[in-house]
């Protein structure tokens, strides 16, 4: 068995957090030359004291994926705070889709990131809502997701040809970064006037939209046999509960890959390899960060909600949701097309023989 490197003091913004065996490899590919959890801790926290990954967290209800014994080893996937926690670290209540409460980690302060990551934790996964009103998002996500036999460069023509003209005919304007792996996030900053259940409709009918104006790029389908070699627009991404990766937020990577704030234009020919923790923080030095001013361009979502309304008339209603959430009003029945060959379902997704 490995021995253990002893423990380390790092202060934070004048808060004292302990740093636990830092040579631990978390990273195996990348070793001692970068990837020992000191590299970890310390890229959070160069982030969060340079201010951005603190914009981005700040009193949103975070859950934490955590990797004590590095990406290679079993993942956590923590929505509930520690019980056991410094006097610094906050939470905020929130209500799952079941209608159970919990209480989740709220960062306020850079000290919170670092004693997270020490914890274990790699990435950090934060609601479309601000404290304390976790039933009203102030954020649209949309996600595009690669189907097989698609690649980055599929995924950036959606997002410039398509996504960006849409959003400024809607007059709302999309904050895009990538996602540390294929594909690429848009967040649109929205006024929190409106329900999960609103907004999360509002993203599919600007799915379908996307759709209708290129057939062969982008598909809604939930079901990925029906996806082919398109582009998917994950609308569940705005359901009660799901969470996406921070801006600046490490991923489970050999390369310890960034999902990484960028411009428009910096988008055009970016290379999402070129964005790692050992990267990210000397690109914020060089330039500011394209998300600074994301709080400033809310908008209300009247004309996506005339979408759903003029999608509704033509007989285009809700979309399934995840298997885990409950059966939710005017949802259609989550049946795998293939299977609906051999059964017959009623209107409820229910099986009456077959």
């Amino acid at each position: 068995m490995a021995s253990r490197s002893p423990a380390e003091e790092l202060d934070v913004d004048d808060i004292a957090v302990r740093l636990s065996n830092p040579d631990k490899i978390y990273f195996p590919e990348l070793g001692e030359n970068g990837g020992r959890k000191r590299d970890l801790v310390g890229y959070y926290r160069t982030i969060a004291l340079a201010g951005p990954l603190m914009a981005a967290v700040r009193d949103r209800p975070t859950f934490i994926e955590r990797y004590p014994d590095g990406v290679d080893g079993d993942q956590i996937y923590q929505k509930h705070i520690a019980r056991t926690r410094p006097d610094h670290v906050l939470s905020t209540p929130i209500t799952f889709p079941s209608g159970r409460t919990g209480d989740a980690l709220r960062p306020t302060v850079p000290a919170d990131i670092v004693w997270a990551a020490n914890y274990g934790t790699v990435i950090f996964h934060t609601w479309p809502t601000l404290h304390p009103d976790n039933d009203h998002p102030d954020q649209l996500r949309i996600d595009l997701d690669p189907s097989p036999g698609t690649d980055f460069d599929d995924v950036r023509r959606v997002a410039i040809d398509l996504v960006r003209p849409l959003l400024t005919e809607l007059g709302l304007t999309g904050f895009v970064k990538t996602s540390g792996s294929r594909g690429i996030h848009v967040f649109v900053p929205i006024e929190p006037r409106w329900d999960f259940i609103a907004g999360r409709r509002a993203v599919i009918a600007l799915a379908r939209e996307l759709e209708r104006r290129d057939r062969d790029a982008v598909t809604t389908s939930w079901w990925k046999e029906e996806r082919g070699q398109r582009i998917f627009i994950d609308f569940n991404q705005n359901a009660r509960d799901r969470s996406m990766c921070a801006a600046y937020s490490v991923r489970r990577s050999p390369d310890g890959r960034v999902s990484t704030p960028v411009t428009w234009d910096e988008l055009a020919d970016v290379d999402p390899a070129g964005f790692t923790m050992a990267t990210v923080p000397d690109l914020l030095a060089r330039r500011p960060d394209p998300w600074a001013d994301i709080n400033d361009h809310r908008a209300g979502i009247e004309p996506l909600l005339e979408l759903v309304s003029r999608d509704e008339e033509n007989g285009l209603g809700d979309m399934p949701y995840p298997p885990s959430y409950p059966k939710m009003p005017g949802e259609p029945p989550r049946v795998q097309p293939s299977k609906k060959v051999a059964s017959h379902w009623d209107e409820h997704g229910n099986r009456v023989d077959g």
